[in-house]
């Protein structure tokens, strides 16, 4: 995150979200919203008394803003009635951390959604099962589960600077080698490869390795370059794989990356 590109007020909230946390009991409606595009889920936990939002917490798995969204609107409708909190609107969430950046505005600003679908879900009476933390970042791209990515150009290259096994990491020395996380298996070859070759990367779309912690610290002492929360978009070259298209997920944004093979590991 660019402190230039965000404020001050939205850094703090990111840094120390207010608010975190869920809520049980037949007084609390959940809310909940997502963004498929950029991969931002939030729930929204509203605790209800005489028409009031007595206490509230979120959970919410995404960027910066999402994060800092949603602790703001804990804080601005805390004690008001549903009505009130009914009119607060992305603007207002984007008014009080002093601004966020335009592309933010439309991916990331969620929150006041969240919060309106709970208040929705409460005054129906429908009352969702809430997903918690563990699904929450499953869902959204975290921790646990891995969504099949499709990858333009992984087929079109296979053979040609795609990989979908390694029987041999020789074949790859010298080679600039971007593998994908797939998990335990594919981080044990990112390891592997580091013997034959002292440019591998490992793009994964967590915060944090979601390995086991035997792999994690190997990882981290190792010459492997992790790459956090990004994605793989698309394999390009003429001919063979010369580059790759990585999306960073925290700052919504696109860049090319030069390698020379690219492995997605079949688990």
């Amino acid at each position: 995150m660019k402190s230039t590109q965000y404020s001050e007020k939205t850094l703090d909230h990111f840094r120390n979200p207010r608010n975190v946390g869920s809520l049980e009991g037949d007084d609390v409606a959940v809310g909940r919203v997502g963004n498929p595009v950029c991969g931002d889920l939030m729930e929204m936990y509203v605790r209800v008394k005489d028409d009031r939002i007595d206490e509230i917490k979120f959970l919410t798995f995404g960027c910066g803003s999402a994060v800092a969204t949603s602790s703001m609107v804990t804080e601005l409708v805390i004690g008001k009635t549903l009505d009130e909190a009914l009119e607060v609107t992305r603007g207002d969430v984007a008014d009080a951390l002093d601004g966020l950046p335009p592309v933010k505005m439309h991916c990331s600003n969620l929150a006041a959604d969240a919060l309106h679908d709970a208040i929705k879900n409460w005054r129906s009476g429908t009352r969702l099962k809430p997903l918690g933390e563990a699904e929450i970042a499953a869902v959204g791209g975290g921790c646990g589960v891995r969504e099949v990515t499709i990858v333009e150009g992984a087929t079109e290259y296979a053979g040609t600077g795609v990989y979908t096994a390694v029987d041999d990491v020789s074949t790859l020395a010298d080679a600039r080698v971007l593998v994908l996380d797939k998990g335990a298996e594919s981080a044990r070859l990112a390891l592997a490869l580091t013997e034959v070759t002292p440019r591998v990367i490992f793009v994964t779309e967590f915060k944090t390795l979601d390995l086991p912690e035997e792999i994690t610290t190997q990882v981290k002492r190792s010459d492997v370059k992790v790459l956090f929360q990004s994605r793989l978009l698309a394999v390009r070259g003429e001919g063979e794989v010369e580059k790759v298209l990585i999306r960073d997920l925290d700052e919504d944004d696109e860049y090319e990356l030069f390698v020379d093979a690219v492995v997605l590991l079949e688990v």
